[in-house]
């Protein structure tokens, strides 16, 4: 086996497993919390189910259906890139660990695209007092490229004191988001603290 049909298969097997993690706790989340539930795992950290209409961490497109529907094909879009980049990556002998990091960016666009393409279609509406049926007799709550990104992990840190100018008595990290929306997070961390020249060399290459 060539070295690039090696790091092929492992990149492919690596995105494949984050992704399949990402899904599996999506749906159990999905299929067994009421929205706004929250199991407190420890004093900074719970398991908050809530559902997220626009971008990652909480963030909004305006612009309602329409918005959603560019967002998503975006996300595709932005997937497919991240695809063809990789692949010329592995082509030009890059870095395992840059291209993996890469990947990173590639789950987690791709995790939180599922949802928005087919979890509308395929659950019906969480609410305060009903937990979400996959293939529920009656429907999905919303159509194609139109649901809702669930997300589970909170960390409430810690409060600012109350004397703290501006931010006084705030929660320090209020977000809650998913696993496909850390793995990015945490690819950029990898990318500034690790891979600037390797980023920097790729994209020399390709003007």
């Amino acid at each position: 086996m060539t070295s690039q049909k090696f790091i092929t298969i492992k990149v492919i097997l690596f995105i494949f497993i984050i992704l399949l993690i990402d899904q599996i706790v999506k749906i159990y989340i999905k299929t067994h919390f009421y929205i706004g539930q929250s199991v407190p795992i420890f004093s900074w950290f719970k398991i908050s189910f809530v559902e997220n209409p626009g971008m990652a961490f909480g963030l909004k497109l305006g612009g309602g259906e329409i918005g959603k529907i560019i967002l998503t094909l975006f996300r595709i879009v932005a997937v497919a890139i991240l695809a063809i980049f990789i692949r010329n990556l592995i082509k030009s002998g890059a870095r395992s660990g840059f291209i993996l990091t890469i990947a990173l960016v590639l789950v987690g666009a791709a995790g939180n695209i599922i949802d928005s393409m087919f979890y509308g279609v395929l659950f019906n509406q969480s609410t305060e007092s009903q937990i979400a049926q996959f293939l529920p007799p009656s429907g999905g709550y919303a159509p194609f490229l139109q649901g809702y990104v669930v997300d589970m992990l909170y960390f409430p840190i810690f409060h600012f004191p109350a004397w703290v100018p501006i931010f006084g008595g705030a929660l320090f990290f209020s977000p809650v988001f998913n696993i496909a929306d850390s793995v990015i997070t945490i690819a950029i961390f990898l990318i500034i603290f690790f891979f600037l020249k390797d980023l920097n060399k790729s994209l020399e290459k390709k003007k």
